[in-house]
């Protein structure tokens, strides 16, 4: 049954709280372009440049602490799916629209995993710059928002949520097909709805 494509709100019934923008904020509204991203850097967002990590902003309060940060499929049932209409090319904006939705609904940085099935998010390929295993050991600890591209898609770890910003690439069946496997209680898909319910109509 096709997906109905929704406006850029995150709902989530038995698993969390309701989601919607923040008063007056639009899709063309500017985000702050912090500096490199630590496990203590809760709210993701586009890297500066150069290689120096700066000290990271204060740590946000979350008023739901207690939250697992993994599902495991033992203890889960089939994760909602979402649906956000966008272009390929405004895919990584609409997946950090969500991002930040869910962390100003309470979702915890570490419940969130973002897949790509193009072009590296900004924030991996920042991340990876400073090597392979500095950037796989922030997705071991699981404190923060974690970032990955479609070839990486396979070794990543279930999440509560996965977002997947459907932004071009030759592997975009395979990525939604894991990002289900992976999403513990919510799956949210950025990216063009009839591409979209093509491939997981095909899947079901």
């Amino acid at each position: 049954m096709p997906l109905i494509p929704e406006e850029p709100q995150i709902h989530e019934s038995a698993q969390g709280p309701r989601v919607t923008p923040a008063a007056g904020r639009t899709a063309s509204t500017p985000r702050p372009v912090p500096g490199p991203r630590s496990a203590a850097t809760p709210r993701p967002g586009r890297p500066g440049p150069g290689p120096a990590r700066p000290a990271p902003p204060a740590q946000r309060p979350h008023p739901t602490p207690g939250r697992s940060r993994t599902e495991t499929p033992e203890n889960r049932s089939a994760p909602q799916i979402q649906l956000i209409p966008a272009s390929a090319a405004g895919a990584l904006d609409a997946a950090d629209e969500a991002v930040d939705l869910l962390l100003d609904s309470g979702r915890a940085p570490g419940d969130i995993l973002v897949l790509t099935t193009g072009e590296q998010h900004p924030w991996a390929a920042h991340e990876l710059s400073f090597g392979e295993a500095a950037y796989w050991a922030q997705h071991e600890a699981g404190e923060d928002v974690f970032f990955a591209g479609a070839e990486a898609a396979d070794r990543v770890r279930t999440r509560p949520v996965v977002i997947v910003a459907v932004n071009g690439g030759d592997t975009v069946a395979g990525v939604l097909t894991g990002a289900r496997e992976r999403a513990g209680a919510l799956l949210i898909v950025c990216g063009d709805p009839q591409r979209i319910n093509a491939v997981l109509g095909a899947a079901a």
